[in-house]
């Protein structure tokens, strides 16, 4: 698709424009709308992490780390926004409320890989269907690595329609980082497509309390 950097960017300050200002740092999302799509086909039912150049300085990524010993210990060094260890996670077994709240309010899950069946037995009804089940990783993975990496995804998916949202950005970002941040959700999305860049409809840009601003 030929978007280039400076036609987003001036998408996005039309965006900021037309934006009324708020008592909150509004988020940006990006909307595709996609066309001659087999829904049951693999393009039908893309799900995909794709990391960002550029984290929201506001608004980030929260992190659950679901880990035992010396990965657990490192998750907590590494900050992330919750540790489960095995103890915790027993406890949370037919705890709908508590699942569905942590399923909510954390983005990504990272498990040690071999906690991962009970993991699956126990978070698994929450996560599963909101497509947020834990990325398995052993024992020795660099966790602080990792979630530096998480912190700038986003998670992408078709759901019933051939639309996609998500939010790639905050306002109080700089156009050009936004923009770099559509690219690089645009070149994965038109990669899953079976006719790449010939699928996508139309492009908009808006921030959460905004009005969309169509790109292409």
């Amino acid at each position: 698709m030929p978007l280039d950097k400076k036609t987003i960017v001036t998408a996005i300050k039309e965006v900021k424009e037309k934006s009324t200002k708020r008592n909150f740092t509004q988020s940006v999302e990006l909307i595709l709308n996609l066309k001659d799509i087999d829904m049951k086909s693999p393009e039908g039912r893309i799900q995909e992490r794709i990391e960002l150049p550029h984290q929201s300085p506001e608004k980030p990524n929260k992190i659950c780390v679901i880990a035992t010993g010396e990965l657990a210990l490192k998750a907590k060094k590494a900050k992330a926004d919750l540790v489960i260890g095995q103890k915790e996670l027993s406890g949370l077994a037919g705890k709908k409320k508590d699942l569905r709240k942590i399923a909510n309010e954390y983005t990504f899950f990272i498990a040690e890989a071999p906690l991962m069946p009970r993991v699956g037995k126990v978070l698994g009804p929450a996560l599963g269907p909101r497509g947020k089940m834990p990325v398995p990783v052993p024992p020795s993975a660099d966790i602080s690595g990792l979630m530096k990496r998480y912190r700038k995804m986003v998670f992408v998916r078709i759901r019933n329609h051939p639309v996609i949202r998500c939010r790639i950005g905050v306002e109080s970002m700089k156009e050009e980082e936004i923009a770099e941040n559509v690219q690089a959700v645009l070149t994965v999305i038109e990669g899953k497509l079976k006719r790449g860049a010939k699928n996508i409809k139309t492009v908009y840009i808006k921030t959460s309390m905004g009005t969309p601003v169509k790109i292409t």
